[in-house]
């Protein structure tokens, strides 16, 4: 782990981040390609466990009649996402330093910056359950607490003139909740396990590093959705790919941000 002069005091103009070009996210995504096939069977297991986690809470809301949060779940994962990956980002900087991946474990990453770790990831899943909330509410309000049929349950939702009030309001406040997550978040994990800092210097780095790069941090963005909105339609299977592929390239997205210190 490296050490770092930043502090929870520390000046913005202090804070240093690189400027990157734009199509610097493909890269990264080429370089996280390549840890994902030499990590191998451990990286792919981690995706396995997504992925039977995810099913597990899909038959969940189904066997309780509540799939109607399925959409908001689906889309709270986004948020939480880049929380999951720790024990990737972990993979990849054993991978960096020459390191046999049999030591690697999630549980290092943690313990390496695990107060300010917990609090993060804690602060997130109040986020997700604001998100939750938030649609919980708009939903009720729709339907007058009564919920649709569950026969033809997404046109009822989504397709139906109701439905389509619910839909258009649902983005505007999910695209809120993600973009400020997204800020928050994009390399807040990896420079926790990497470096000897607080969370709010962490979270700081990261807003900077998307202001200061904002077309190629959008295009990361939009790289992100897509690669793990394909593995959420394929009922999941596609995590086994998409989520080991994003958490080794969200590595080499901090490196590439963060100066070396």
């Amino acid at each position: 782990m490296e050490s770092t002069a930043y502090t929870g005091s520390t000046r913005w103009d202090e804070l240093v981040v690189n400027r990157i070009a734009i199509n610097q996210p493909l890269q990264w995504l080429s370089k996280g390609w390549k840890d994902m096939r030499d990590a191998g069977r451990y990286s792919l297991a981690y995706g396995a466990a997504i992925v039977l986690i995810s099913a597990l809470i899909t038959y969940l809301l189904y066997a309780t009649e509540s799939q109607f949060l399925l959409p908001f779940l689906v889309a709270g994962f986004f948020l939480i996402a880049p929380f999951l990956g720790i024990g990737l980002y972990q993979m990849s900087a054993h991978l960096e330093r020459g390191e046999p991946l049999k030591t690697c474990n999630a549980l290092e990453a943690w313990k390496s910056n695990h107060t300010h770790i917990s609090m993060i990831t804690g602060g997130f899943l109040i986020i997700m359950q604001l998100w939750i909330a938030s649609n919980y509410v708009l939903f009720s309000l729709l339907y007058e607490g009564i919920s649709p049929p569950l026969d033809n349950f997404f046109a009822n939702v989504f397709l139906s003139e109701k439905g389509r009030y619910f839909t258009i309001a649902s983005i505007m406040v999910g695209f809120f909740f993600a973009w400020w997550a997204y800020m928050i978040s994009v390399i807040t994990v990896p420079i926790l396990i990497d470096r000897k800092i607080d969370g709010f210097t962490a979270i700081r780095l990261s807003v900077k590093s998307v202001l200061k790069n904002m077309p190629a941090m959008m295009l990361w963005a939009f790289l992100i959705v897509v690669i793990v909105g394909l593995g959420l339609i394929t009922y999941y299977v596609g995590l086994l790919i998409a989520l080991p592929l994003i958490g080794h390239a969200s590595w080499h997205a901090y490196r590439s941000l963060v100066p070396p210190s």
